[in-house]
């Protein structure tokens, strides 16, 4: 295991990266800890079959720890984890084209609280509501083109910038922006009903 003093919550991505590629379980497992929820969130809103979602996640990981060391910004490691995980999304997706799986039932439950249910927990017709908008939300995400959904998913749930997602996507900033730009459109006529 590599030196470098403790790994704690507050080194950076960058430094755990840089520590992990030398070999350090420590520096991996906090890395593996920070994003794998995001990482199986984000796959399984691309395939929406909770264990193909763990599978790629599981992959994912496998990967990176193989990996790590070809990593040429060890700062970017969140952006990498994440594009390791759409082309594994993408593969999964193009595997069962012609196979149908049974639809999700519910979103994965990040850190905070669903949408509505703060408000609604007292009320059972809202938190009805609350759950019926989350549903249609997920019918109307799988509407989209994956790679569509792959853009809206990184940008709204995931946070990341445009550039970012362009390095996840391997496309050009301008061809996230329209992909974006077209699954807020589309997100938005789905979900008139709900606003």
């Amino acid at each position: 295991m590599a030196g470098g003093g403790p790994v704690t919550a507050d080194v950076d991505d960058g430094t755990l990266a840089i520590r992990a590629a030398d070999g350090d379980v420590a520096a991996f497992e906090m890395l593996l800890r920070r994003y794998s929820d995001r990482v199986f969130g984000l796959a399984l809103r691309m395939v929406g079959d909770r264990g193909e979602a763990e599978d790629i996640a599981q992959e994912v990981f496998v990967t990176a720890w193989r990996r790590m060391a070809e990593l040429a910004d060890p700062g970017a490691v969140r952006t990498w984890l994440f594009r390791i995980a759409h082309r594994q999304c993408l593969g999964v997706l193009r595997r069962r084209r012609d196979r149908r799986t049974d639809p999700v039932e519910a979103l994965p439950e990040t850190a905070g609280t669903a949408v509505g249910v703060g408000t609604a927990a007292g009320d059972p017709a809202r938190l009805a509501e609350a759950g019926a908008g989350v549903e249609a939300l997920r019918r109307a995400l799988a509407g989209l083109p994956p790679s569509q959904r792959a853009v809206w998913l990184l940008a709204e749930v995931d946070g990341l910038s445009y550039a970012e997602i362009a390095a996840v996507v391997g496309s050009s900033e301008q061809a996230v922006r329209g992909r974006l730009s077209r699954a807020r459109a589309r997100l938005a006529e789905v979900m008139r009903a709900w606003r």
